[in-house]
């Protein structure tokens, strides 16, 4: 496997691996930089199969550093932002050996046995690094143990932490290149063009990455992801196509980017990471009419599935990849796939039933033709005295309102019912609060059922997203009475 990725990427030569910040890089030169790169890991003591952070977003230096650690048969932990907690988290649970910091400065590799002024608390760096130092090795090599193979590298995922610390998620970097290596390369150089919009730490990124590279492909990596820079990049690289969010298409749309620039390159926009509404969907369908629309699904366990959308402006799709199966219970959906993860790290396996199936937290629905459709997430169900509420229904229902820009939808505790139906609101255009939530009242009755009128209307400059592109489903601090 080693030995066909170095093979592809000698035979692609020539053709542009990546653009960084405005500089074309080859497959030839990339590949120099991973030889490179594994030497000076090798001279800062890096030893094959020891467990190593990653820290920073896409960069060359950062994609140079995943496929040396590969080649290496390492253990990989991207983190794109190292803070204290995540970082006492690997600490007590992976035992990473060093830290290799790729920013614009360069590439720093820091041994995490040798305590630094950081880990002595001298900066505001991030403390515990030197917690490693007793038991590293050991640490190291019962991480990779749980690989189940001498001879494979390993990949650490966290998840986002929303409910408290990470779940440390591990997979084999081997079955996820091994997949992306069965596609054939495309003949034509630089045929796939392709925007790094989801990050270098998410499961998603990291597919992104491989399918592109691994068939010869271009990734270009921006530098920040604001619409502004992204859509500017989509003209200038003729961007073919686009992976992203629901939350992150409507940024697009209602900052008026898509006709600021010239998005006209566009072939594929593929959206994941959260359910799609019918209403927003129909909205990004009108603003791209020549555009084909993908529904992604994968999760952080599971990787992420071949698709097929029912068409470009349905939510409906098929899971229609040969290595992944799917159930529904209770109306739940599961999987089971080639590229499951092999446990948690810090948690007990619960996620997974006794034959292995991966409970998603999906609520769907499935029609007589076996295209599925995303109702919601099973934890943002709101219980109002016994009256259940998916976010995602009300949420599509207001979108439908031309005062509406973007809005999220939440349950807040409530002593009467259990739960109250909360919204905060980006309007559009300039409205007072009694306006809007006199618009909303009106705009809903009849539509839906009177549990689903939210109680808490709140007006809001901004709907919060997570760096991994999703709405936030509660807003600190919003303004409420």
């Amino acid at each position: 496997m080693r030995d066909e990725l170095v093979r592809r990427f000698e035979d692609f030569g020539t053709r542009t691996a990546l653009f960084d910040r405005g500089t074309a890089v080859t497959y030839a030169e990339l590949l120099k930089r991973i030889r490179d790169t594994r030497e000076r890991l090798a001279l800062h003591g890096v030893k094959p199969r020891e467990t190593v952070v990653v820290h920073g977003d896409y960069s060359t230096d950062s994609v140079a550093t995943l496929f040396a650690l590969f080649l290496d048969r390492n253990v990989v932990v991207p983190v794109v932002t190292l803070t204290d907690t995540t970082l006492d988290t690997l600490t007590e649970h992976c035992r990473p050996s060093h830290l290799v910091g790729t920013t614009e400065a360069g590439v720093e590799i820091r041994d995490l046995a040798q305590p630094t002024a950081a880990s002595t608390g001298q900066s505001g760096g991030a403390g515990p690094a030197q917690a490693a130092a007793p038991d590293a090795a050991e640490g190291a090599g019962s991480v990779h143990a749980r690989l189940g193979d001498p001879g494979a590298a390993g990949l650490v995922l966290l998840s986002s932490g929303s409910t408290g610390a990470p779940k440390v998620i591990l997979h084999s970097l081997d079955v996820l290149v091994g997949e992306k290596l069965q596609k054939r390369p495309r003949r034509r150089p630089n045929a796939l063009n392709i925007l790094m919009v989801l990050m270098f730490d998410h499961i998603g990124g990291i597919n992104s990455l491989l399918s592109t590279l691994l068939v010869g492909g271009t990734a270009v990596l921006p530098r920040h992801r604001t619409p502004d820079e992204i859509c500017a990049l989509i003209e200038r690289h003729r961007i073919l196509v686009l992976p992203t969010s629901p939350t992150y298409l409507n940024l697009i749309m209602v900052g008026g980017y898509h006709r600021t620039y010239d998005l006209s390159s566009l072939r594929l926009i593929t959206y994941g990471t959260e359910p799609m509404s019918d209403e927003l969907l129909d909205r990004v369908h009108r603003t791209f009419p020549g555009v084909r629309l993908l529904q992604t699904f994968g999760t952080s366990e599971t990787g992420i599935a071949t698709t097929t959308s029912e068409s470009s402006s349905s939510t409906y799709f098929k899971i229609s990849d040969a290595g992944v199966e799917y159930r529904i219970v209770d109306g739940e959906l599961q999987l089971r796939s080639r590229t499951q993860f092999l446990g948690y790290l810090n948690y007990d396996d619960d996620s997974l039933t006794e034959d292995r199936w991966f409970r998603t937290g999906d609520l769907v629905e499935e029609a007589a033709d076996g295209y599925l459709r995303i109702k919601g997430r099973a934890k943002e169900v709101i219980n109002v005295g016994g009256e259940k509420l998916l976010p995602l229904e009300l949420e599509s229902v207001l979108m439908g309102s031309p005062l509406v820009e973007d809005c999220v939808v939440y349950g807040r505790p409530n002593a009467i019912t259990g739960q109250a139906v909360c919204v905060d609101i980006k309007p559009s255009g300039e409205l007072t609060r009694a306006a809007l939530r006199k618009h909303v009242t009106e705009f809903l009755a009849g539509r839906v059922e009177p549990f689903k009128v939210p109680s808490k209307i709140n007006v809001v400059d901004t709907i919060a997203m997570s760096d991994r592109l999703k709405k936030l489903r509660s807003r600190p601090g919003a303004d409420e009475e």
